[in-house]
């Protein structure tokens, strides 16, 4: 999907890449400030979520995302925003509809465990405001990779912009587990203490 829309993509539809992608990330940023706004409420009705053995519960689980990583994909639902929408609504309205979905991240294909942990943190923070921020922010962390796709304007930058992400996705699948045994470790040793 996030090779769909680029300026040169767009530009053949009739479209404004600049208005899809800024109603994208938007929209990305709102429904991931929704579901973490929505987590964080239940978070705040479960008496002892923010105890010691629940934060301890999401160490492990940061662990052992970290490991389903090493793994390859964790388990996730398989199914993508529809790209028919390219071409059947107007360009903002893609944005948008693209964006809140990717924001949510429950509605597409989940490529990460740090979804899940996002979730759970924002579930442990028992807050509604905290967990709309952190779920805000990662909407926008989902959101911005997109603005790398401003230099495709031809056939050939569209094959190196495809090069490039494939050769990016080595470079943070790593970052990514080291992120999250960090996470792990930091959470054990915050306890622990």
């Amino acid at each position: 999907m996030l090779a769909s829309i680029t300026p040169l993509g767009q530009r053949g539809r009739g479209a404004s890449w600049t208005r899809t992608v800024t109603a994208y990330v938007v929209a990305s940023a709102a429904g991931g400030a929704v579901i973490g706004a929505a987590l964080g409420g239940i978070g705040s009705l479960l008496p002892g979520i923010r105890s010691t053995a629940a934060v301890m519960v999401v160490a492990a689980l940061a662990a052992l995302a970290a490991l389903s990583e090493v793994r390859g994909r964790p388990p996730s639902l398989h199914r993508q925003v529809d790209e028919g929408w390219l071409t059947s609504y107007r360009d903002w309205v893609c944005g948008v509809g693209f964006g809140f979905q990717l924001g949510l991240g429950a509605v597409t294909i989940a490529t990460s465990a740090s979804l899940y942990l996002t979730w759970l943190l924002e579930l442990v923070v028992a807050s509604p405001s905290a967990g709309a921020l952190l779920g805000l922010l990662f909407g926008l962390a989902r959101a911005v990779p997109i603005l790398g796709n401003r230099s495709v304007v031809d056939p050939e930058t569209l094959r190196r912009s495809h090069r490039r992400w494939q050769t990016a996705l080595t470079v943070v699948r790593p970052i990514t587990i080291t992120v999250e045994a960090a996470a792990a470790l930091a959470l054990f040793v915050a306890v622990a203490s």
